[in-house]
């Protein structure tokens, strides 16, 4: 495929191509990424399942690496117990010692092996990883030791420079030997003014009985575009409970694909996206149930206000070497505007009997009843708006099981909204 936007990518690609790290990436592996991508196209709206994502920002992106020369910014408290690391436009910046049982490298540190791995999957919908791998410029890969129950690992990245110097391209790999567990935080900031573009690459390794917790706060800059791909492959009971909140950036796209291999393994996706404005959120997961008695419970939880378009397409599917699969799918959207949007779409692909699979879409405006409840309490009208929005998104943040993280959380939300000061003293 040859377009005037992919002519400007492979020339941006040619321009750097020398100076990128063969430790981060070998020059044989970017190319053919770049390659793949070029055959495959940059995502269109034409596409289904890109359909509700904002990509005009790639049309006039530049796709080359920021040069990661920003002074570092100021940054949320640090988790107690949580070892943290801190990415500047992708790039390792600061460091803390790996905790007992869990090896952290960056691969552009000298002496780091040159990586075989591979991001993304054969789903078109994970191209973008492809993108990531031509160009990143450093990569955070974690290690967890066979039966090791490992303290946290905290992963900040922040987006500082403007989009028309460079991208930003964070790379992460999540490695668990059996019956491992580990709690892992990610964190994407943007600076507030800066008119940045991610696209980060995330890959999750799960051996047999391993267990991972892994929160993702998407909080970019008000004038950011945010894409991410997220892979992760779960052996034999193994569970992964995923947790991410979308709240900031103009435009954020999330794409995750995972594929349940072993007997028993467990997915739990639980999702909330706050789009005020004219942001764009949108999110695409889907779950390959591959093995018996494996198991998916996914839940969402959007809010559109203004002009805002919030949207979540979940696809599970069950081989038919799946039988016993549980799956379940909610998804609720709430709408506050005439111009605002939700988008839910839950689908289910069944190829063998034995199963247990259900799935619930539903969009609508705020609780009339419950509304006039708070405004007979006394309550201002633009408050009892906000704090059943509130309710509404708690579905989802009441599951973070970290205390201090929950609250940083909720603060990130209620500053995405109207009435923060209130509805701070009221929580």
């Amino acid at each position: 495929m040859s377009t005037p936007l992919l002519t400007r990518l492979r020339d941006e690609f040619g321009a750097v191509r020398a100076a990128l790290p063969a430790n981060v990436i070998a020059a044989a592996a970017r190319q053919e990424a770049l390659e793949r991508l070029c055959a495959l196209g940059l995502p269109a709206t034409r596409e289904e399942n890109w359909r509700y994502a904002n990509l005009r920002v790639l049309e006039r992106a530049r796709f080359t690496p920021a040069a990661a020369e920003a002074a570092m910014p100021a940054l949320p408290e640090p988790l107690s117990g949580f070892a943290r690391y801190v990415f500047v436009d992708a790039e390792l910046r600061a460091q803390a010692p790996a905790p007992p049982g869990v090896t952290v490298r960056s691969l552009r540190a000298p002496g780091a092996p040159t990586n075989g791995w591979r991001f993304g999957s054969d789903l078109p919908e994970t191209r973008l990883a492809l993108l990531n791998e031509t160009f990143a410029t450093d990569a955070a890969s974690i290690e967890v030791r066979a039966g090791a129950d490992a303290p946290g690992i905290e992963l900040v990245f922040v987006a500082a420079t403007g989009a028309q110097n460079g991208a930003s391209y964070p790379r992460v790999r999540l490695a668990l030997a059996s019956g491992a567990r580990l709690t892992v935080v990610e964190r994407h900031l943007g600076a507030a003014d800066a008119q940045s573009l991610v696209n980060s690459a995330v890959r999750v390794e799960l051996a047999p009985n391993a267990q991972l917790t892994h929160y993702r706060l998407q909080h970019g800059g008000a004038r950011a575009a945010w894409f991410d791909t997220l892979t992760a492959e779960l052996a034999e009971a193994a569970r992964y409970d995923l947790l991410a909140v979308s709240a900031g950036a103009l435009a954020a796209r999330s794409t995750v694909h995972a594929r349940l291999l072993g007997a028993g393994a467990e997915l739990t996706l639980s999702a909330a996206a706050l789009g005020e404005g004219q942001q764009t959120h949108d999110m695409y997961a889907l779950s390959e149930h591959r093995a018996p008695r494996t198991r998916t419970l996914e839940t969402f939880r959007g809010i559109a206000s203004g002009r805002a378009r919030v949207a979540f397409n979940g696809k599970i599917t069950v081989g038919e070497n799946a039988p016993g699969t549980d799956s379940r799918q909610s998804l609720r959207g709430l709408l506050d505007g005439a111009e605002a949007e939700v988008d839910l779409r839950p689908q289910l692909e069944i190829y063998t009997d034995e199963v247990r699979c259900s799935h619930g879409a539903t969009a609508g405006k705020l609780d009339e009843n419950m509304l006039f409840y708070l405004l007979s309490r006394g309550l201002a009208p633009e408050v009892a708006q906000h704090l059943l929005k509130w309710a509404f998104l708690e579905d989802v943040i009441a599951r973070i099981a970290l205390p201090d993280l929950r609250r940083q959380i909720e603060l990130a939300l209620i500053g995405q909204m109207s009435e923060a000061a209130t509805l701070k003293e009221l929580l």
